[in-house]
Order: C-alpha cells, then sequence, then structure tokens
C-alpha cells in the first residue's frame, strides 16, 4: 500500500498529458511493468471511470486503491495523486494574483499560453471524438448539438447533456426489445464545484464548458481572461486536468477559497468510485447503462467542441494568436506523444517575444 501510494504521489507530480495519458502510464507502470494489478482489475477500474461522472484518471486511481487497500487505500491514493498538482497551482495563483497586475513577463507569457490553450481543447475534443463516438450516427447527432448549444449559450446546460443520455439509453432500448460551509462564498463556491464533479462525464477538459458557463457568465466571480488563464495553468501543471479548479477558488477567495473549490469537485468522483465498485461487477455489461453513458460522452464531447469556439473568440484576438493556436494545434496531432506542457510553454515563450517587439516598436 506505502509503495501503491507513493507511486500516485510520484505520477500527481509528473504526469503529463491529460488523462488518456495518464490512464495510459497506470497501465503501463502498474499492470505490463510492475504487474501489481491484473489486466482485468484495470480494465474494470477503466470502465467505473468511464461510466461515472468526474475526472477519468483521478477515478481510475482511486479505484486502484479500493482495490488493494478498501476505503483507506482509496482515500490515501487519491489525496497523493491529487495533492502534488493542488500545490503547484496555488503557489502559481499566489504568483498570478501577486504579480498579474504589475507584470508586463506574466501578461506577455499567457498572451501567447492562451492561444495554445485553444489548441490543446480542440485536440481534446478531437481524440475524445475519434475514441468514444466511432460510427454510430445517433451519438454524431448529440456531439454536434451540443456543440452548438454550447457555442450559441456559451454554457454547457446539464439538462441537454442528461438529455443525451436518456435519448440514447431510450433508442438502443427500443432497438435491443428483439434480443433482451466557512462563509456564503465558500458555500457557493463548494456547491457550484460539486455539481461540476457531479454531473460533468468525460475527460478532464469536459468540465471547461461547465465552468465557464458558472464562473464567468453567471456568477461573474473571472473574467474571460483570467478563465484562459486558469485553464493554461493546469495544462502547464502535472496530474489531473481538473485541478483548475483550484486555481479559479484561488482568484475568487483566496487559499480556502482554492481548497474548498479542489475538494469539492473531487469528492463526487471519490464517492462514485468507491460506493458502487464492491458491486460493480454485476452490472458491468448492463446494455442499459453502456447505453445511456455514451449517450452522455457524445454529448459532453460536443461540449468540449463548443467551448473552444466560445474561448477562441476571446483569446485568438488578432493574427498573431491565431497563428501560435494553429501551429500548435498541428504540431500536437503531427507529433502525437509530444508533452502538452512543452507546447504551452513554447506559446508563452512566443508571447513574450511577440509583446516585447511591440513595446520595443
Amino acid at each position: 500500500m506505502i509503495d501503491l501510494v507513493l507511486y500516485f504521489l510520484k505520477l500527481g507530480a509528473i504526469g503529463f498529458g491529460g488523462p488518456i495519458a495518464l490512464a495510459g502510464a497506470m497501465q503501463r507502470d502498474l499492470v505490463d511493468d510492475r504487474q501489481w494489478f491484473t489486466l482485468d482489475e484495470y480494465k474494470r477500474g477503466l470502465a467505473l471511470a468511464q461510466l461515472a461522472p468526474g475526472p477519468l484518471a483521478a477515478q481510475l486511481a482511486i479505484y486502484l486503491g479500493w482495490a488493494r487497500g478498501g476505503v483507506l487505500g482509496a482515500t490515501l491514493v487519491g489525496l497523493a495523486f491529487v495533492l502534488p498538482s493542488f500545490l503547484m497551482v496555488l503557489a502559481l495563483a499566489a504568483l498570478y494574483v501577486h504579480f498579474a497586475a504589475v507584470s508586463a513577463f506574466i501578461a506577455g507569457a499567457f498572451y501567447g499560453i492562451g492561444a495554445a490553450v485553444i489548441a490543446v481543447i480542440a485536440r481534446s475534443a478531437y481524440k475524445l471524438v475519434r475514441m468514444t463516438l466511432a460510427r454510430d450516427v445517433l451519438l454524431w447527432l448529440l456531439f454536434a448539438a451540443n456543440a452548438i448549444v454550447t457555442a450559441v449559450t456559451q454554457r454547457e446546460i446539464i439538462l441537454v447533456i442528461i438529455g443525451s443520455g436518456a435519448i440514447v439509453l431510450a433508442a438502443r432500448a427500443v432497438a435491443s426489445r428483439r434480443a433482451t460551509a466557512v462563509s456564503a462564498l465558500l458555500l457557493e463556491i463548494a456547491w457550484f464545484f460539486g455539481k461540476a464533479g457531479a454531473f460533468v462525464f468525460g475527460s478532464g477538459l469536459a468540465i471547461v464548458p461547465f465552468l465557464y458557463g458558472g464562473v464567468v457568465e453567471q456568477f461573474h466571480w473571472l473574467n474571460d481572461r483570467q478563465f484562459l488563464d486558469a485553464v493554461a495553468v493546469a495544462m502547464i501543471t502535472p496530474g489531473p486536468v481538473v485541478i483548475t479548479v483550484a486555481f479559479i477558488g484561488y482568484l475568487v477567495a483566496g487559499p480556502a477559497g482554492a481548497a474548498v473549490a479542489a475538494l469539492a469537485v473531487f469528492l463526487p468522483c471519490y464517492f462514485f468510485v468507491i460506493i458502487p465498485a464492491p458491486y460493480y461487477s454485476r452490472i458491468a455489461g448492463n446494455t442499459s447503462i453502456r447505453a445511456f453513458v455514451d449517450g452522455v460522452t457524445a454529448a459532453a464531447c460536443g461540449a468540449i467542441a463548443g467551448s473552444a469556439f466560445v474561448l477562441g473568440k476571446r483569446a485568438l484576438i488578432d493574427v498573431t494568436t491565431i497563428i501560435i493556436c494553429v501551429v500548435a494545434f498541428v504540431v500536437m496531432m503531427r507529433f502525437k506523444k509530444l508533452p502538452e506542457p512543452l507546447v504551452i510553454v513554447a506559446a508563452a515563450i512566443a508571447g513574450l517575444i511577440v509583446r516585447h517587439a511591440s513595446m520595443m516598436r
């Protein structure tokens, strides 16, 4: 158990690339190399993580901890996996608040980073679409509908997401009949980010459109630029992408806000793992459950694609940012194993150079 906790502490500190890369690292390290888990145990955990809403990589880690040490193992592994990136984001948020208003250096870096973030979100949507939608026409229709709704309304509508799952469940049911509180603000933060963790399906970036609708449009806690910077921080730090909520919480209510936001968003996925885990093998093959999840996943992919459009209108403000975004997207598609943080750092350097050149004129 100690070795497993230390492993996830290390993975949370150096694991870049988003949920798909982190899940792949767990399979390579824990199943193939160290043989601490059987392939069947890993696949069972991955399937449960895909079925439940919340960050996939964190849920998979929690399940593996549960498989070896029950509730205590799940708790220790979950904390070990999230803690390194939480501390890094906390430090970056403090620096951001202290220096952003006076430092041209920070402004220049995030000028380029914002454009690259749009490319990262677009590629994430592309990868999720290829992995989850396949050739299912209904899933593609739901994907397109959710992308359009998110782009037009500039927020992720939960009823549309849940409705998408219900549509696929109903459609496949017809086809298969033949066969078979510290303060009011902190409470508000806890409630909002708790809903984000409980209702957002898909990879880490699936939470972006939901957060934008609440943080920027509904509560006005952050402006467009601050929100893009928050997503960028998640891109350049290791561990689960959802840790961006800690950055947002810090900007809204300081360290207490960061802690409450992170705890609220990860608690639902923790309970979604440890509660059904003992019974999951009995329902893993249920066609109705799989149908509902497929519909929700297609909707989440569409929401991510729509969020790329919404955020792109804010980040791609001139020819330079458009070029940075296009180049970043092409590079990531061409060199698929290139770590995303390197692309983000390169975009930051490009932003600094451009801003410095414009100031010298």
